[in-house]
């Protein structure tokens, strides 16, 4: 069974290398440097636009649109609505990345404002955030998620309830990554704690995620995919590491050389 998912895996994972697609990403400014370079690395091609004039067209161009709420404003809300509604009618999967969604209501209105204009196919999320886009209120500690303590069959219930919900697949990460699309469920038990050293990892997993997602119409193993990929290659970096700035260089370099042989050291399994 693993091993059939891992061909089914390595078949996207060539689709990107061979079709560069486009991913269009309307994102915080901390990371989109990282998460234009993740992209490069697994094969896509990254473009970074938010004026609200042009995201239209932007997005006619891509194939898959990524929006994260790390640095939000009323006008990137504007222009993540605007944009998200053209991908919803060319059938771009759009991926939300909810970052912090837990700190502030501002965030929470401009997300409950997003989800009722946008059609997502992937939410992505710390368990905080997942907990407060199901209406579960958490305050968040900065962008980071304050409890990964909860227990593991709330986890895997909650993350069903939200794909339910909004009618997309739901990943959790954490010490386990979960991915479900309220039926299936899938369980990632690779990666480190040094991800969680570095801003941005879970911005770039979105990036991973959706990278995936542009060359499939299986957003559910595309998910799988992209959360696989930030873990092992997390897990390799911590090889002959230095520190965080060379486990970085090193995390890029084994997503940029990624392929089915890396993914065999994939620790998953289905429920």
């Amino acid at each position: 069974m693993i091993l059939k998912k891992i061909d089914q895996l390595t078949e996207i994972l060539l689709e990107i290398k061979k079709q560069n697609p486009l991913i269009h990403h309307i994102t915080n400014y901390v990371t989109a440097n990282d998460c234009a370079n993740i992209v490069l690395a697994l094969g896509g091609s990254p473009i970074m636009a938010d004026c609200c004039e042009e995201v239209e067209e932007i997005v006619s161009m891509a194939s898959a649109l990524t929006l994260n709420l790390g640095t939000l404003n009323e006008k990137t809300a504007n222009s993540m609505i605007i944009a998200g509604k053209k991908a919803n009618r060319l059938k771009i999967p759009v991926i939300l990345d909810p970052v912090g969604v837990g700190a502030t209501q501002f965030r929470r209105e401009m997300l409950k404002e997003i989800l009722e204009e946008v059609e997502v196919a992937v939410i992505k999320g710390n368990l905080t955030e997942i907990k407060n886009i199901y209406g579960i209120r958490e305050k968040a500690k900065g962008v980071d998620s304050v409890n990964d303590g909860i227990f593991y069959e709330e986890k895997k219930g909650l993350a069903i309830e939200v794909s339910k919900k909004f009618k997309c697949i739901t990943v959790i990460t954490g010490k386990e990554d979960i991915i479900t699309d309220g039926g299936k469920v899938y369980i990632v038990e690779n990666g480190t704690p040094l991800l969680a050293k570095i801003t941005g990892t879970g911005c770039m997993t979105a990036s991973l995620i959706s990278t995936c997602c542009s060359v499939t119409e299986n957003y559910l193993l595309a998910s799988l995919l992209g959360v696989l990929i930030m873990g092992i290659c997390g897990e390799l970096a911590t090889i002959e590491n230095r520190g965080l700035g060379s486990f970085k260089v090193k995390l890029f370099d084994h997503i940029s050389n990624f392929t089915k042989e890396e993914l065999k050291k994939g620790r998953f399994y289905e429920e």
